[in-house]
């Protein structure tokens, strides 16, 4: 978690501005600017076990367990060698966009290490715009090798793109400017308007199996209500991956357990139907997932404990308003909530402070003893502070791995449900 310093642009009219730098500004703008600031290195054999854990079963799926028709394979597969390219691309370039962000004083320090040495290093702010763009970039040159110019898919893919596109504007904005949060919370609403306005597709719902003799229907059409869940939606999950933070590693790891859990309920959804159009509509989530996460494993190299990068808020709502888009035109939104689990239940623990009934601080962070190395909970409403109080004081690396591995059991008891409710629930 960052505490954020920028440098002040106001010049005091009380001090003289001398004529020629003195060796010591001098010495001072070169640190500022970057130039000879060495990023360490990227945890790369962390990337490669998290990589090989999430990614194994969804290959297998695709490649071997279900007989996907090779159609839908390749344009799948190319975009998985487009995804690798970025992955690349991203490692490369995060290094230098680290260099850029220190020459504009946008850095951090880790609250989380405060009192040690290496709660004193300044650390590269905002880095997330280095993911957002390679991540554009990718979904864009894919849709030379998959889309033609009649494409009926070819209209929702670009109004994706261009929502995605605006939550990074924004976020980049909230990063620099430091938005407050009641403006913060409206931000995704504004940045879904491209998709919603060329949603296309059906604005109907599928009553549960058990409701249907109350409601009457076995389907119902919400028509115009159904773009404001789907704008509600974007704003829950844009604000969910932000607010459940502040260890490193964790804004990017939930996002990478999340991504994982779609591309296998993606494939698995493909596999299990007949229906062109259904396959379309969750290959469509794929091409846009695959991208995801391998940009964000890029990133996760760096942003590994110890952090040598913060994202900022332009990842965490990228992210988010990702993961909203392909739910909502792969029409899984449930399914995608279910796998947000420990999102929403740390909405619900902050919503007292979010909603200003309890005193909320700027950071809703644990405290760290600088003797020990550990993390000690404190009563904010967040789930990494319960989770410290429940289980007891633990170190950020270990508290960050529990908390992915509550995110997996998350996604895994999603798929339990579906299992047993098929049938009788849809």
């Amino acid at each position: 978690m960052a505490a954020r310093k920028r440098a002040s642009s106001v010049t005091n009219p009380a001090k003289p501005v001398p004529s020629e730098p003195s060796p010591a500004t001098t010495e001072q703008k070169a640190t500022v600017s970057g130039e000879d600031f060495r990023l360490a290195p990227p945890k790369l054999g962390v990337i490669f076990v998290i990589s090989a854990l999430l990614c194994s079963l969804y290959l297998y799926l695709l490649c071997f367990h279900y007989n996907v028709d090779n159609g839908l394979k390749r344009p799948i597969l190319i975009n998985a060698g487009l995804s690798l390219v970025g992955f690349f691309v991203t490692l490369k370039l995060i290094p230098v966009a680290a260099r850029y962000v220190l020459r504009r004083n946008m850095f951090g320090f880790d609250i989380n290490k405060r009192g040690t040495r290496q709660g004193q290093v300044k650390v590269p702010e905002s880095l997330g715009i280095v993911v957002g763009i390679v991540f554009l970039i990718v979904a864009i040159v894919f849709q030379f090798f998959n889309f033609t110019e009649d494409s009926v898919w070819l209209v929702e893919y670009n109004a994706a793109l261009a929502s995605i596109c605006f939550m990074i504007l924004l976020g980049f904005v909230d990063d620099v400017l430091d938005v407050p949060w009641r403006v913060k919370l409206l931000l995704p609403s504004f940045a879904t308007l491209p998709l919603l306005m060329a949603y296309a597709g059906h604005t109907t719902i599928v009553i549960p199996k058990p409701l249907v003799s109350y409601v009457g229907l076995e389907v119902l059409d919400l028509g115009r209500i159904y773009k404001l869940y789907m704008a509600l939606l974007a704003v829950f999950c844009t604000n969910s991956i932000n607010i459940h933070a502040g260890l490193n590693g964790l804004e990017i790891g939930q996002t990478v357990v999340i991504a994982a859990a779609i591309l296998i309920h993606n494939v698995m959804q493909i596999g299990g139907s007949v229906d062109t159009e259904y396959h379309q509509a969750h290959a469509f989530s794929i091409y846009l997932t695959q991208p995801l996460m391998a940009t964000s494993l890029a990133m996760l190299a760096y942003n590994w404990y110890p952090s040598a990068v913060f994202v900022g808020d332009t990842y965490t709502v990228f992210a988010g308003m990702t993961m909203a888009v392909v739910g909502i035109l792969g029409h899984f939104s449930e399914t995608l909530l279910i796998f947000f689990l420990p999102q929403v239940l740390n909405f619900l623990l902050s919503l007292p402070q979010l909603a200003g009934i309890v005193k909320c601080p700027r950071h809703r962070l644990p405290k760290f003893d600088p003797a020990t190395g550990l993390l000690t909970g404190t009563k904010d409403g967040t789930l990494v502070n319960v989770y410290l109080r429940i289980f007891g004081r633990k170190s950020e690396k270990s508290l960050c791995i529990h908390l992915l591995v509550f995110q997996g059991l998350a996604c895994a008891f999603c798929f339990m449900l579906r299992h047993f409710l098929a049938g009788w629930y849809k």
